[in-house]
């Protein structure tokens, strides 16, 4: 099976960041956990199910599949790199995303309950403070675990990457300070998340710069032999009859 080229692991990466984003920005519309009984009620009550449905059922799995294609193809691009890479940072790589999305879907159904136990089962809306605790407990699963699976994978990843020598040095400590914000940073806010999918962008154009250069080198120019042309043709000797 041919290995994935740079530019196909970029369009991925660029594919997940356009769904992440728009996933952020749909589950800023639900209430906050700082926010009153009166907007959770509201909310639960039928208000906001067509929204964090469409969150639930479509943008985060379409965002986590497409991450999970984004991290395969990136280290199928690594593996064709000839440098061989730290197995530690390999290894850490995978799992880390593999955490990241598990933990992403996981707290969005938990944040999704509530509207899913209404719109799909046909119950009665659950309490305001139930309807709090699940969005809590889906709030801890992302904002506090899943993001920082991402930011191990931001790490690994980085490393490999410059290990190759497929990164520059300064694109490198920018990525570096994007991973180590998804890894300390502690809020709610979906705004926070939008470090993951910058960071995502600044891979994807040092993977077009790489798959240009890597064209480049190995085009028509460099690889097919220069054409005679026909006042060459007409310099040469004629061969002598014997």
């Amino acid at each position: 099976m041919r290995p994935a080229t740079p530019r196909f692991a970029a369009v991925l990466g660029l594919v997940f960041a356009a769904l992440f984003v728009a996933a952020l920005v749909t589950v800023n519309g639900a209430p906050h956990l700082d926010a009153p009984v009166a907007d959770y009620a509201a909310f639960y009550d039928g208000a906001g199910d067509t929204v964090v449905t469409a969150v639930a059922i479509y943008l985060v799995p379409l965002a986590g599949i497409a991450f999970l294609w984004f991290a395969v193809a990136l280290r199928s691009v690594l593996d064709t790199l000839g440098t061989p890479p730290s197995g530690l940072a390999h290894g850490l790589n995978l799992l880390s995303g593999v955490v990241f999305v598990a933990l992403l879907f996981a707290g969005t159904a938990a944040m999704a309950t509530p509207v899913l136990l209404t719109t799909i089962g046909g119950g009665a809306p659950l309490a305001p403070d139930t309807a709090r605790a699940l969005s809590a407990l889906g709030y801890g699963l992302v904002f506090l675990f899943s993001v920082r699976g991402a930011g191990m994978f931001a790490v690994t990843t980085t490393t490999l990457l410059r290990g190759a020598g497929v990164m520059p040095r300064g694109v490198a400590v920018a990525a570096y300070a994007l991973a180590t914000w998804l890894l300390v940073t502690a809020t709610d806010h979906p705004v926070s998340l939008l470090v993951l999918p910058a960071w995502v962008l600044l891979v994807a154009v040092v993977l077009l710069r790489h798959d240009r250069r890597t064209r480049a080198a190995t085009g028509p120019s460099a690889t097919d032999p220069m054409p005679t042309s026909t006042a060459d043709t007409a310099r040469r000797p004629a061969r002598s009859e014997p």
